[in-house]
């Protein structure tokens, strides 16, 4: 399949090399008292946020509706930037490529080449499918920035895929992002109202147009204004014709790491799985709130602001990121290995064989087999083959979307008292189609472990989640969703647990998915993702109703643009 794509060139000075020994000028971000306790924004409906074991006689759930949904939050982007390698944006083919899995429908990479370009190409699908040796000899140079994009609602726009280059009066900027900004509706209303035009429905758009507008100078001190206005999550990589910029919001949300390769070249990536691939040797991590510098100098570090404890996204250890990664400081595989290790302490049951949801699932099982002193066996196959589309018989298949994705091994299950664990359950509909699967299987016994807490509340941080009202846990106790997928026990990973098991470092982690208390209150009109908004080519504002706050006379009163009632919501 080929990917739609797109070129830009922009004209800038000649970028000097990277020196082999860079210069440090380190000014440590200081450590802020944390702040108070938020209200929660809205009330939430939660039975059950600490959970129990249940059981019951056995008896199928016949699902209501057979869509096909992944029915797994899933991470908003990648981002990854590289500065002083003459091949940085074949480099950063590879490490977009390592980072796949944090966005499939779109990527893209902007090169500073030897003449003084920024030059783009971005296009539509996998990073396999939108750039080839053609695309990459348009990219020369020894800066580069590499985005991957997953598209939250309706079709997969060219001109919403990352990095962005946009030119102002002292030159051109390219970016790349990765998380979500809660204020965004209202810094937008506010550029528009003062004559900006946005090209894209991103959120991303409104950090260029805060660096055009300033008046600060250097250029990273544009970056650091933009940045103050800024409320969310954001790890961002910038390029110029002759700097790379990263920089990580104040509560450090969303993962950022540094690394240096043997030839002396810097490093960013999301994760430190695209560093091993392209050798280079992890350093640290971007810090929460500050700001690196990489240029002919070496490298400088910045606190962007004053900030509060960090607040990093539990989730990226429970699903997003992969096990071989590093992220904030702590090996993925451990914590999931430790997830499933509680699990069969807290939460144990008889059973023959203990299989896992495959692939997020796979090290939480291994964990929850060792600790039980059952076999792990692999009770479900997935297909790794499956594309983006595919064509239904007419005569209808049950379960068809799940059965592409996951085959059972009936010599595993027959007859067996089944143990599987799973990294999450968010609308219930997936596993309620692997229970029945596993008992058409012949499993006598199927008995779920969850390796994470209820999630009972959207996130707003860059990670498309569906709506309070969509998530099973904050409609239904254990014991209702239990019933509603058709298993004979089912447990969830205890909140208390999960922050035990942290200990010290637990006051660093965001827990809103499971607590319904927000770090960074979502201001006005909030949409529930970054790459997302209505922009009169997707569909109707109905087809992302779940995606939107209810918004109040006050918040109404705190932007200065026109708005409507529609059904007790607020639009612009």
């Amino acid at each position: 399949m080929s990917a739609a794509a797109t070129t830009s060139t922009a004209a800038a000075t000649l970028p000097r090399p990277l020196a082999d020994k860079t210069s440090s000028s380190f000014l440590k971000p200081t450590l802020f008292t944390p702040l108070s306790k938020p209200t929660p924004l809205f009330s939430l409906k939660a039975k059950n946020p600490i959970s129990d074991i249940v059981f019951h006689s056995s008896e199928e759930h016949e699902q209501q509706q057979d869509m096909f949904l992944d029915d797994k939050p899933r991470e908003e982007c990648g981002v990854v930037g590289i500065y002083g390698d003459p091949e940085a944006s074949r480099l950063c083919y590879l490490a977009l490529h390592a980072l796949q899995h944090r966005g499939q429908e779109g990527a893209g990479i902007v090169a500073a080449t030897p003449d003084g370009v920024l030059k783009s190409v971005t296009g539509v699908g996998l990073v396999s499918e939108v750039f080839n040796q053609s695309k990459l000899d348009q990219l020369p140079g020894d800066n580069a920035i590499g985005h991957v994009r997953y598209s939250t609602a309706g079709q997969s726009m060219l001109k919403n895929v990352q990095p962005f280059v946009a030119g102002y009066r002292f030159g051109r900027v390219g970016v790349a992002h990765n998380g979500n900004l809660v204020n965004y509706q209202t810094l937008r209303a506010e550029l528009e109202e003062n004559g900006s035009i946005f090209g894209t429905s991103s959120d991303t758009e409104v950090v260029l147009h805060l660096i055009a507008i300033s008046k600060q100078r250097p250029f990273f001190l544009r970056i650091v204004e933009a940045c103050e206005k800024l409320k969310g999550a954001y790890s961002m990589v910038f390029i110029t014709e002759d700097k790379l910029v990263a920089v990580r919001d104040p509560f450090g949300f969303r993962p950022l790491v540094m690394g240096r390769r043997s030839n002396g070249a810097i490093v960013f990536a999301s994760e430190t799985c695209a560093l091993d691939l392209i050798e280079a040797t992890y350093e640290r991590e971007v810090n929460p709130g500050e700001v690196l510098i990489i240029d002919k100098d070496g490298v400088q570090s910045l606190c962007l602001m004053p900030h509060p404890e960090p607040k990093s996204c539990i989730f990226e250890h429970i699903y997003f990121s992969l096990p071989n990664s590093v992220v904030f400081g702590k090996s993925v595989y451990e914590s999931r290995r430790k997830f499933g290790e509680i699990l069969a302490t807290e939460s144990p049951v008889q059973c023959d064989v203990v299989i896992a949801v495959p692939d997020s699932g796979v090290v939480a099982a291994i964990g929850y087999a060792n600790r039980a002193g059952f076999p792990f066996q692999q009770g479900l196959i997935r297909s790794h083959y499956v594309g983006r589309t595919f064509i239904e018989p007419s005569q209808r298949i049950r379960d068809f979307g799940v059965k592409l994705k996951l085959s059972p091994v009936r010599a595993v299950l027959e007859g067996k008292r089944v143990v599987v664990v799973d990294d999450s359950i968010v609308r219930g509909t997936t596993s309620s189609k692997i229970v029945r699967l596993l008992k058409e299987a012949g499993a006598k016994e199927v008995h779920m472990r969850i390796a994470s807490p209820p999630i009972i509340a959207s996130c707003y941080y860059g990670v498309d989640t569906p709506s309070s009202d969509e998530l099973i846990s904050n409609r239904m106790s254990v014991e209702e969703i239990r019933e509603f997928i058709g298993c004979d026990s089912l447990a969830f990973l205890k909140i208390d647990s999960l922050k035990n098991m942290l200990a010290a470092d637990s006051p660093r982690f965001c827990y809103a998915c499971f607590s319904g208390d927000y770090p960074v209150l979502p201001s006005g009109i909030v949409k529930r993702v970054g790459d997302f908004v209505d922009d009169g080519l997707n569909g109707s504002i109905d087809s992302i109703d779940g995606g939107w706050l209810q918004g109040s006379k006050e918040q109404k009163g705190d932007l200065d643009v026109n708005y409507e009632e529609q059904d007790g919501k607020v639009a612009v």
